[in-house]
């Protein structure tokens, strides 16, 4: 019952969330088309980076089990 109560209530309050600071946001509307592939590409690249860490862990967990089991 509490885990539903805490999941409402982040869910209510993360409604109201903005997705970008001002600064990307100012950047992005202006008019220059370059610098906004620049924030879609520097985002990708941030992105990437936390799924490869989470890959190869679980990666090493796999093979440490495998090993364990032989």
């Amino acid at each position: 019952m509490f885990k539903k109560i805490i999941f409402f209530i982040l869910l209510v309050f993360s409604l109201n969330a903005s997705a970008q600071c001002a600064m990307c946001k100012a950047v992005i509307e202006g008019d220059n088309e370059t610098i906004a592939e620049g924030v879609n590409n520097g985002i990708t690249y941030l992105m990437v980076f936390p799924y490869i860490l989470v890959g190869l862990l679980f990666y090493f967990i796999y093979r440490h089990k495998k090993k364990a089991k032989n």
